[in-house]
């Protein structure tokens, strides 16, 4: 089958970790049908706008999104500007309905000592962070800052609907299925409205998935969780803030964000009956290393790994690329951000080439 893909390398370190993603998917001949667009702080620049038409109706019409990343840091210096590339991002989810962030977070055995947890904590941790996406403090309105020096003043509204709760947790409960059967809810449901409204919807949602293991937890006693006992965890689900803080969090986990991929799924299906989605590392645009040839690709290429499972059903091809970065990490490949001593330092391109010499 043609897999139509639109790629959106968007800024910093995107377009040569995108590059070596797409390498690795025509090593596996397969058919490729692909769509490259400006998004980001690049398109700001060039076309005015961090989420052009084109873009989006090529995001629209395809199976599956591979997305880099974006940000400038001259957008982050003016917290004036009226447009930012983050909002390349957020308008894709939206627009795209994608409410489900699924970041898998997996110790490798040859990355151990890249952690900054004890080897014996780490050891044998795999979980997946599910993360709402299209609603929350990044969405709510009001929204914004006013006012001059020194009464400034900002707020940022966290909302939610009972339907956008359950569709997640719905989610979640199916992921945990075909895995270690345990769900765990994190929220603020001691200081949060929401975060109540989330619990009890939680709460229903579990009366239909009697054969899966169910917890509550508070947010912050879930990342102190986190760092204490990383096994004790199969999928945490949770809203969209504290899901992008902890799974930042979990990166650590595993040594490096270049080591964690993501995908985000919704409820509409691809020309062929699978959930369409956006696939793209955890880690952002890194412009301080961008054009240096040091990023590393490796979340990017397990990225497109998770594109292939999900949005294709091409479990075997998956597989063997997930196979093949282990390999890689076995045989002492490191990226400069996950070096160790006694192991060989590569290029994001070297490594590139290294996971596909390893399919």
């Amino acid at each position: 089958m043609t897999l139509r893909i639109a790629v959106l390398p968007g800024d910093g370190i995107g377009p040569e970790v995108c590059a070596e993603a797409i390498a690795v998917l025509r090593a596996l001949n397969l058919d490729l049908e692909l769509h490259t667009a400006l998004v980001g702080g690049c398109a700001i620049e060039a076309l005015g706008t961090a989420l052009p038409d084109e873009a989006l109706r090529m995001a629209q019409d395809a199976d599956a999104v591979l997305f880099g990343a974006v940000g400038m840091a001259k957008f982050d210096q003016d917290p004036t500007a009226p447009m930012r590339p983050e909002q390349a991002i957020l308008g894709l989810r939206k627009t795209l309905g994608l409410f489900a962030n699924l970041r898998p977070v997996k110790a490798y055995e040859a990355l151990l000592d890249a952690s900054t947890l004890k080897p014996e904590v780490v050891r044998g941790v795999d979980m997946i962070i599910l993360r709402e996406l299209t609603g929350g403090a990044y969405f709510g309105r009001p929204q914004g800052q006013s006012g001059e020096p020194p009464n400034r003043q900002a707020v940022d509204t966290t909302f939610y609907t009972e339907a956008e709760v359950r569709r997640l947790m719905v989610t979640a409960f199916e992921l945990a299925r075909g895995r270690k059967r345990r769900v765990t809810q994190a929220d603020k449901a001691n200081v949060m409205a929401t975060g109540r409204l989330w619990r009890q919807v939680a709460h229903e949602v579990r009366q239909d998935y009697p054969d899966v293991e169910y917890e509550d937890m508070f947010a912050d006693a879930c990342a102190m969780h986190l760092l204490r006992n990383p096994r004790h965890f199969d999928i945490i689900a949770t809203e969209n803030l504290f899901g992008d803080i902890l799974s930042d969090e979990a990166a650590m986990i595993t040594g490096s964000m270049g080591m964690l991929p993501s995908a985000s799924l919704g409820e509409a299906r691809n020309r062929h009956g699978h959930r369409r989605g956006l696939y793209e590392p955890i880690h952002g645009a890194a412009h301080d290393i961008a054009g240096k040839g040091i990023a590393n690709p490796l979340a990017m290429i397990l990225s497109a790994a998770m594109m292939l499972r999900w949005s294709f059903g091409l479990h075997a091809e998956a597989d063997r690329i997930e196979q093949a970065v282990a390999r890689a990490l076995d045989d002492g490949l490191r990226c400069a951000d996950i070096q160790q001593p006694g192991t060989t330092v590569l290029s994001t391109r070297e490594m590139g080439a290294a996971v596909i010499a390893r399919l």
